[in-house]
This record gives C-alpha cells, structure tokens and sequence, in this order.
C-alpha cells in the first residue's frame, strides 16, 4: 500500500489524516496517510527515512515549508513564487516540490462559497508566508485589483512589487493598514496569525462593499474574531479556511494520484465534526 503524511512539528492536530482517508474511500485509492512528527533540526533527515521506507508522497506545514522548498529538486511555477512548498511528491527521478495553499483558496472562494473572483476588488492581509502563497492563484483569476496591506508597510510594498511581473492587468499594490481608509473592497482575505492569539489587525471602518465576503484562513468552531469584527463592520458574508484546508489537500492528492476528489461532501462531514467538538 503507497504511504503518504502530513510531516509537521507540532503535527498532532493536524486534520489532514482524516481528510486524506476520506478522500482515499471516495476515489478507491490504495492507500496510508499518517502524521509524520519531525525533529525542529532533521526536517531533512525525515524526509530522507520516510523516501527509503517507500513514502510516496508529503504533505508538509509550519515550520518546514521553507526547507521543503530547498530540499526540491524541481518545482511547480506556483511554488517558485511563493518561494515555499507544501506538498513534495516523491518520485524515483527526484522530489517534486508544489504549493497548493493558494490554488485551495482559489477553489474554496470560487466553488465553494460561490465567490468569482474575475473583475473584483481583492484586499489581502499580512504579508507573511501565506500571502505569498496565495498570490499567483489570486492574481491568475484575474481581478481588477488586489491590494496587500500589513501592519510593517515595507514588506506589503515589497511583496506587491515582486509579484508585479505576474500581475498582467491587475492592478496590485502594496500599504500599511493605515492607507486603508475610506476604500472598500469586494472580497477582504485575513492571511494574518492575529487569529490564532485571539487579535485583529488595526483595520479603519467601513472596509467593506455592498455583498462582500470575508474570508478568514484560520479556522475553528465558531467565528473568529476577525469574522466577528467583519460582520460588524458590514460585511455580507464571511467564511473561515477550513474549505481551503480541504482542498489545498485535494489539490495535493490529485497530483499524487491523478485522480481529484470530491471535495464538497469531505468538507462537509469535517465541518460538522468540528462543530460538535
């Protein structure tokens, strides 16, 4: 049976056992997925043991997604811009390296929450590893404009203007959270940690158009507090990331097995388990 996991530290909570099974029982896929707990120092050496013993495939999460990245002997267009990987694909010519956290996100706003992106006005929070992530999807769905602000303005400026070669016709830039006053936007992406401490980012009021979405790429039982905030500030609708965890791991287990998964009804049951606790 091909072996595949989800290598992490911590990696104890990690959804992505449960998602992968389901998906594997869907399709008809032979197959074993684990949590794969690697030493903070033998990220490396981790993957190397798990190759040998047969290991087909990799899903990786914090703090090794850099590494990953440099252990790739090859990688998609859509991981060499967002300078990190994700999923490593172990094959008897080398390691493939991908990122498909932004192609996840992609699918969830569009399929999922019914959200097209084509002509509309985009503002992504953070400027970190998971903005960077989502950058080439967002911009190859083409929106008018798509704005990057954080709280250190450099970086957003900086991050905008590296992806600017990728833009086409869409406007992208970079500011502080400051600079955000009296604009509204259609679709407004938290991509910022501020949830998992319980914080917000320092945002103006009245960020939000007539019947935008909010979108959160923490997830939980409940809102959380940037949803929370959001709703309060007028937006329409919001959503957490728990669709893009699910199919950023579609994402990967099509590549892997060339087979892709229906995702919506595997959303739907991990929704409910989180929900009930």
């Amino acid at each position: 049976m091909d072996r595949y996991a989800v290598v992490g530290n911590p990696i104890a909570h990690s959804k992505s056992p449960w998602i992968h099974a389901a998906f594997a029982r869907q399709t008809g896929q032979a197959l074993a997925y684990e949590a794969l707990l690697a030493p903070l120092d033998d990220f490396a050496g981790t993957v190397a043991r798990f190759r040998a013993e047969g290991g087909r495939g990799l899903n990786v999460t914090v703090p090794f997604k850099l590494e990953a990245f440099a252990l790739a002997d090859r990688r998609t267009p859509r991981a060499e811009a967002a300078g990190a990987v994700n999923t490593l694909a172990l094959g008897a010519d080398g390691i493939l390296g991908d990122n498909t956290d932004g192609a996840g996100l992609v699918r969830d706003l569009s399929l999922n929450l019914h959200c097209p992106l084509a002509g509309r006005r985009i503002l992504l929070l953070g400027a970190g590893g998971a903005t960077r992530g989502a950058l080439l999807p967002l911009l190859d769905s083409a929106p008018a404009r798509l704005c990057i602000a954080n709280r250190t303005r450099h970086k957003a400026v900086e991050l905008a203007q590296a992806f600017a070669a990728h833009a086409g016709t869409v406007r992208i830039e970079g500011c502080g959270f400051e600079a955000l006053a009296d604009q509204r936007f259609d679709l407004v992406i938290n991509a910022t940690s501020a949830s998992l401490s319980g914080e917000l980012p320092p945002l103006p009021p009245g960020l939000y158009a007539q019947g935008a979405l909010a979108y959160d790429m923490m997830y939980g039982r409940g809102h959380t507090p940037f949803l929370r905030a959001a709703l309060a500030d007028g937006a329409a609708r919001v959503a957490d990331g728990l669709g893009m965890l699910v199919e950023q791991a579609a994402e990967s287990f099509a590549l892997w097995r060339g087979v892709r998964p229906d995702s919506a009804p595997v959303l739907a049951e991990l929704r409910q388990l989180i929900e009930a606790g």
